[in-house]
C-alpha cells in the first residue's frame, strides 16, 4: 500500500468513525421518545389493544410502572444498531456522494445527495432490521398489568434467541421490506434537507456576519439536522407503523407486507392510524437529529475531515 493509498483508507476510516459517534448520539437522546413511540404504535392500532390516551399518558404510565428505566428498555441493542448505523449510514453517504459528485462542491447536488442518501439507507436497513425487531420487541413487553401480554425477555440477548429459535432465522429479519422502504426513503429526505439547510443557513451569516462566532457551527448543525430529523419521520412514519405492527406480531398469520398492513390500520382507524406516534416520533426527530449532525460535524472536524 503506497502513501496516497494509506491516506485515503485513514479517510475512509475517519468517516465511519464520525458517524459512529453520531449513531451513540441518536440514541442517547432520542430513545425515550422512541419507547413512547413503539407503544402507542403498538397498543393503539390493534383491534383489541388497550388505548393510551396520548404520548403525555403514555410516556407518565411507563414512569409510573417502571420509571426512568422503562424509557430505556431496548437501548441495549439501540446502542449497538445505531453505532453501526450511523458509522454506516454517514460513512457510506459521504463515499457515495464523492463518488457521485467526483469533488467536495460548495453547493449541494440534490441528485447526488438523494441517491447516496437512499443507497445508505438501502445498506444499512439489512443490518437494522433484526436490531430493531429486538428493540421494538422490548420495548412493548409490558409490566403495566393493564395491557395484554407479559414479560417474555429477560434481556435483547434472549429476545434474539427466542425469536430465532420459535419463528426460524427468517424471524430476526421480520419487516425487513418494510425497514428497507423507511431507511432509502427516508435518508434520502433526510440528507437532501439537511445539505440544504445547511448550505443555505451558512449563505446567509457569511452575507450577515463577518466575524463568525465560535458556536455557529453548532447551532447550523442543530438547526439543521433537527429539520432534516422532521423531514425523514414526516414521510416515512406510515412504513414504520407498519414495521412495528409486522415485528411485534410473532403470529404466523400475520403479514409481512408493509401495504397490507397499513391497509389493515386504515380500515381499523383511518389515515390518523398509520400515523400513530407523529407526537412523539416528531419531538424525538428533532433532539435525536440535530445531536447525531453535532456530533458527526464536531467528530469530523477532530479527524480533519471534509465534508
Amino acid at each position: 500500500m503506497d502513501e496516497g493509498d494509506s491516506w485515503r483508507f485513514g479517510s475512509v476510516y475517519k468517516e465511519y468513525v464520525a458517524g459512529m459517534m453520531a449513531g451513540v448520539a441518536t440514541v442517547a437522546v432520542g430513545h425515550p421518545f422512541d419507547t413512547v413511540k413503539v407503544q402507542l404504535q403498538k397498543h393503539n392500532t390493534g383491534a383489541d389493544g388497550v388505548k393510551y390516551k396520548g404520548a403525555t399518558h403514555c410516556a407518565f404510565r411507563i414512569l409510573k410502572t417502571e420509571g426512568v428505566k422503562g424509557l430505556y428498555r431496548g437501548a441495549t441493542s439501540s446502542f449497538v444498531g445505531m453505532s453501526f448505523e450511523g458509522s454506516l449510514a454517514f460513512g457510506i453517504y459521504s463515499q457515495a456522494k464523492k463518488y457521485l459528485q467526483g469533488k467536495v462542491v460548495d453547493r449541494p447536488n440534490p441528485l447526488a445527495i438523494a441517491s447516496s442518501g437512499a443507497f445508505s439507507g438501502a445498506i444499512i436497513s439489512s443490518i437494522l432490521c433484526p436490531t430493531e425487531l429486538v428493540k421494538c420487541r422490548m420495548q412493548v413487553q409490558v409490566v403495566d398489568s393493564s395491557l395484554p401480554g407479559s414479560n417474555r425477555y429477560s434481556g435483547p440477548i434472549d429476545c434474539a434467541l427466542k425469536t430465532m429459535r420459535y419463528e426460524g432465522l427468517t424471524g430476526i429479519f421480520r419487516g425487513g421490506v418494510a425497514t428497507l422502504l423507511r431507511e432509502s426513503i427516508g435518508n434520502a429526505f433526510f440528507f437532501s434537507t439537511y445539505e440544504h439547510v445547511r448550505y443555505y443557513m451558512h449563505r446567509s451569516i457569511r452575507y450577515t456576519s463577518s466575524i463568525p462566532s465560535p458556536f455557529t457551527d453548532v447551532g447550523i448543525g442543530i438547526v439543521s439536522g433537527g429539520i432534516g430529523g422532521i423531514a425523514f419521520w414526516s414521510v416515512v412514519l406510515p412504513f414504520d407503523v407498519a414495521k412495528t405492527i409486522i415485528q411485534t406480531t410473532s403470529e404466523s398469520t400475520q403479514t409481512r407486507n408493509p401495504f397490507s398492513a397499513l391497509e389493515s390500520i386504515y380500515r381499523r382507524a383511518g389515515i390518523r392510524g398509520c400515523y400513530t406516534g407523529l407526537g412523539p416520533t416528531i419531538a424525538r426527530a428533532f433532539p435525536a437529529n440535530a445531536a447525531a449532525i453535532v456530533a458527526w460535524e464536531l467528530s469530523c472536524k477532530m479527524l480533519g475531515i471534509m465534508h
